[in-house]
């Protein structure tokens, strides 16, 4: 199952999570530039159990390499599709979980995240020669944070069917809830083979990312707040709500008009907006273009004419939105 978005919008700009992807990015062009340096790089700078617990390895490390190894390694990765797959990842559900903790906190947050993963791998595997690379922990427990925030979000996901590419709205609860029992499952069948048999992969740091990301927001959400976090609020606060919103509309079996909501910011209210709304109608979907007049209000209705149920005889009811104007949270 490959995500593709998620329908939980998000009030700031996630300004952590792209300089995040970014230095990801950066890392790893750094890693293509090693050549033949670049197994000695991966040793380094990645978490190697064995440089920690065994004493005739842990002699060619001096201490500061042995420190940064437990930051580094989560900005290190084994190929383009790694890479690709992690920040993809990242970029689905890191908005909004930096949405709910501010963008420091969130930062924090991530790298305990990966901190904790790595714990995690290293317990069950105390003298492993193999490096463990990736952000794949941290991203982890961002979906754990997610998995308690927006349970009930809608993830489009891609399954391909005998190369036939098919595209449905899971809930979110059931997206990562899957996804965290396959962890379970390839790391039972990881015992039972080498380590270098199952690819390297690092299936305890995905599920103590996971675990420890939904255990520290809840321990975040019991610290106090040093009031930074609603000043850089204000200057990352998004003008606009995404383009492209899922309208569930609602109707009596006794009309043929539906009725629905549309989130705009207040500046979109002033400025006028067009926006792409997706309505879900049984197995089908409706995709259509809707233009916000400036000025409009709270609770306003816009009226989409023919865009309602359609009767037997081919009378078509309307489509009505009712505006929700979105204020920018406080922090």
């Amino acid at each position: 199952m490959i995500p593709i978005r998620d329908t939980a919008p998000s009030h700031n700009y996630p300004v952590v999570t792209m300089t995040l992807i970014g230095i990801n990015v950066v890392v790893y062009l750094l890693e293509m530039a090693q050549g033949p340096e670049l197994n000695r790089f991966i040793h380094l700078y990645g978490l190697v159990p064995a440089r920690y617990t065994v004493d005739r390895i842990a002699a060619y490390y001096t201490l500061p390499q042995q420190v940064f190894a437990w930051l580094s390694f989560m900005f290190l990765h084994g190929g383009f599709w790694h890479l690709l797959g992690n920040m993809w990842t990242l970029y689905i559900f890191g908005d909004n979980v930096e949405d709910h903790l501010g963008h420091l906190r969130y930062l924090v947050f991530y790298l305990l995240c990966g901190l904790v993963s790595g714990i995690s791998h290293m317990v069950l595997n105390m003298q492993s020669p193999v490096a463990v690379i990736g952000a794949s922990g941290a991203i982890a427990g961002v979906m754990g944070a997610y998995f308690l925030l927006h349970p009930n979000a809608k993830i489009l996901t891609l399954i391909p069917i005998f190369f036939i590419p098919w595209f449905i709205e899971i809930p979110a609860f059931f997206f990562l809830g899957f996804w965290f029992v396959l962890q379970f499952i390839n790391a039972a069948g990881s015992q039972a083979a080498s380590q270098s048999a199952s690819g390297g992969v690092a299936w305890w740091a995905h599920i103590g990312g996971f675990v420890g990301g939904m255990v520290l927001l809840k321990a975040f959400a019991r610290l106090p707040s040093a009031g930074m976090s609603a000043r850089l609020r204000q200057a990352t606060g998004k003008k606009r709500t995404t383009r492209l919103q899922v309208v569930r509309p609602e109707a009596s079996p006794a009309e043929l008009n539906l009725y629905g909501t549309i989130a705009i910011t207040p500046y979109e209210s002033f400025t006028g907006t067009r926006k792409l709304v997706s309505i879900p109608l049984g197995y089908k979907k409706r995709m259509l273009r809707v233009t916000v007049p400036p000025g409009v209000n709270q609770d306003q209705k816009l009226r989409l004419k023919g865009q309602g149920k359609i009767a037997p005889d081919g009378k078509a009811g309307d489509l009505y939105l009712k505006v929700n104007i979105v204020m920018q949270p406080a922090g």
